[in-house]
């Protein structure tokens, strides 16, 4: 078990943990209270337990930068407040334990490192897998999710990602020379890994082949940058597909109209990446 240390971090009071964890004590709480909520869910498949777990912080507040609250990098856990990406990594981590069995703190921590950081390994910020479209690769070989899109008719993304180094003045831990040279080596090679988006034309064709729970990120057409929103596909009684996710409006909700709908108002949006849970 991990034991507390008492003591004061940096930024909103949060306590820290050993081994370069950030929690406060209300997280370890609104944990044990999500697994109990878990043991009443009847999901046939990872995808409607992504549903289930995700529809279960509807209310959730949105919460910007939930992982920056620390001079140096520690995976934070904040299951009070959430951004789009995180809402997605925990309903994954909390969905991954559940399906092992293993539904304890300790065991949650561990599988939201390795969802988190690329090859699991946390070793300061440039290890955060900050692009999205990374991440699915990342997780992809980690057995977690499964890259889709190509298979739904995904046309490559052809662009370079290295709009965060392109916008170092965004970014606060940029400022450090050591994770500006870091984050720039990691976008280089970033350029061969391929990209593949379903673009906004086809996706009411390739609604059907969606499937409850598959992890939805929305692709824009930003210089330098592949996603800026991510959320978990829901269909509904309808037999549509919404998104649910951690809304900048100020909370984690349901899309009050379809999938393609939505999209229709994001400003910038060129289409989708789809991510499938595979544990």
């Amino acid at each position: 078990m991990k034991n507390c240390i008492l003591g004061l971090v940096m930024l909103l009071g949060y306590l820290s943990y050993s081994q370069g964890l950030v929690c406060l004590p209300e997280d370890k709480l609104a944990f044990e209270n999500k697994i109990s909520t878990l043991e009443t869910q009847q999901a046939q498949n990872p995808g409607e337990r992504l549903v289930g777990i995700g529809k279960s912080f509807i209310g959730t507040p949105y919460v910007a930068g939930t992982l920056e609250v620390a001079e140096s990098e520690s995976l934070v856990i904040n299951l009070r407040g959430l951004d789009c990406t995180t809402f997605v990594e925990n309903v994954l981590a909390l969905a991954i334990i559940y399906d092992k069995r293993d539904p304890t703190f300790d065991a949650f921590t561990d599988v939201l490192q390795n969802i988190r950081y690329r090859n699991g390994v946390l070793s300061g910020y440039a290890s955060r897998l900050h692009y999205f479209s990374e991440w699915i690769t990342d997780n992809e070989k980690k057995g977690w999710v499964k890259e889709v899109t190509q298979y739904l008719g995904g046309v490559p993304m052809e662009k370079t990602r290295d709009f965060m180094t392109s916008h170092r003045e965004l970014y606060p831990h940029l400022k450090s020379q050591e994770n500006y040279a870091a984050m720039a080596r990691i976008e280089k090679g970033l350029k061969s890994q391929p990209v593949y988006f379903l673009p906004s034309s086809a996706i009411a064709k390739q609604e059907q082949l969606i499937r409850n729970g598959d992890i939805i990120a929305l692709a824009t057409s930003i210089d330098g940058l592949d996603v800026t929103h991510t959320g978990i596909a829901s269909r509904e009684k309808d037999g549509r597909i919404y998104l649910l996710h951690a809304s900048s409006k100020g909370q984690v909700e349901l899309s009050n109209i379809p999938l393609t709908d939505y999209l229709a108002g994001v400003k910038n949006n060129i289409g989708i990446l789809i991510a499938r849970p595979t544990f």
